[in-house]
């Protein structure tokens, strides 16, 4: 496109007019006098604010892409460790379902669930679900189930509880949550879903009964999400 010469030197014309204005107003005698004037004080603010907001959107901007990618290789490894890769060839992360699970109490109105498949068909399940009644806050946890109802596997994701006593949930500090592994709904009652301390078949913490407790009660409420969505998660 051929730029026209007049309306350039319009353009420059203008740059020209604004630049003395602003050099004249950020003259120290004309800054002095409109320092006291509260216009002023005000102006200066928002003009921070302004920069100030500025740069957060442009580092925002430049950052997501590589927070992104950290919190999905993140979420990757988490999906790996209760869903083993022979169990699948397809991309977990690009394999999802969101099912609602307000009344499911587990920590989200919707949850997104992660499907296995191999040779196309589905051979598990994995999602998100969060205990929050833990003796010290919310226990972030992700679980893993195959297509019988099985767990294949329960891990803790972050949590706040107690070092050395409720933080036994944890697969790097107990083998505890190893016990999840292959139980169903079918294999204990709803009363044996309990720590042994309220009549169930899962151990408890010397001086941390809360923990457990609260832990237990969550993966039981992800088997009986998981048993309500089935045929909508695997198919019948």
């Amino acid at each position: 496109m051929k730029s026209d010469p007049d309306h350039i030197k319009c353009l420059i014309e203008e740059a020209v007019t604004y630049k003395e204005l602003l050099k004249r107003w950020l003259e120290p005698s004309n800054l002095e006098r409109l320092r006291p004037r509260l216009e002023f004080q005000t102006g200066v603010l928002a003009g921070f604010a302004l920069i100030a907001s500025l740069l957060l959107g442009i580092t925002h901007c430049s950052t997501h892409d590589a927070i992104q990618q950290r919190l999905n290789e993140d979420l990757q490894k988490s999906l790996a460790e209760v869903v083993p890769s022979t169990l699948h060839d397809n991309d977990l992360l690009q394999d999802t379902v969101t099912v609602p699970s307000a009344e499911d109490n587990l920590g989200a109105n919707e949850t997104t669930v992660y499907i296995a498949r191999k040779a196309g068909q589905v051979s598990a399940v994995c999602f998100k679900l969060a205990a929050p009644d833990g003796y010290s806050g919310i226990i972030n946890m992700v679980i893993g189930i195959n297509r019988d109802g099985e767990v294949l596997g329960v891990r803790v994701i972050n949590h706040a509880e107690t070092p050395g006593l409720g933080d036994k949930i944890e697969i790097a500090k107990s083998s505890w949550i190893l016990d999840f592994n292959g139980r169903s709904l079918l294999g204990l009652t709803d009363a044996q879903w309990a720590v042994k301390k309220d009549g169930g078949v899962f151990d408890q913490f010397a001086g941390a009964t809360i923990t457990p407790r609260a832990v237990v009660k969550t993966v039981h409420r992800g088997l009986q999400f998981f048993n309500r969505h089935r045929n909508e998660l695997i198919g019948s």
